[in-house]
């Protein structure tokens, strides 16, 4: 059963930063696309950043551009998010999700993710 767990959400002021994180038990192998989503009050979920399984592939939405840096440590099963230069639009519940991919790619579109978070709280104050 694949479980992936957040963690590292929380309130921060404008210009903060956060390191979320993802534990993922339950993969049968490293071949796993790993991506962060978000969903702020009232707005659609839309696709934060993703990394492919060997970390050669790497995407950034627009808005994270600079600001954000997405890593993972195959060994130890777990994908983080580096988040600098936040601001209140930043704010939302951020998802870890996970897709089986050997073709090493890495697509910021959620209907190709598999197995999702239960998401963790990002709140940034003005």
């Amino acid at each position: 059963q694949v479980q992936l767990v957040e963690s590292g959400g929380g309130l921060v002021q404008t210009g903060g930063s956060l390191k979320l994180s993802c534990a993922a038990s339950g993969l049968p192998d490293d071949v796993y696309t790993m991506g962060w989503f978000r969903q702020g009050p009232g707005k659609e979920r839309e696709g934060v950043s993703c990394i492919s399984s060997n970390g050669g592939r790497i995407h950034y939405n627009d808005f994270a551009e600079g600001r954000f840096t997405i890593s993972r440590d195959n060994a130890r099963k777990r994908v983080y998010l580096q988040m600098n230069s936040l601001n209140p639009d930043d704010t939302g519940v951020y998802f870890c999700a996970s897709y089986h991919d050997p073709g090493d790619s890495c697509m910021p579109f959620e209907q190709w993710y598999d197995f999702w978070g239960q998401g963790t709280q990002v709140t940034v104050s003005s």
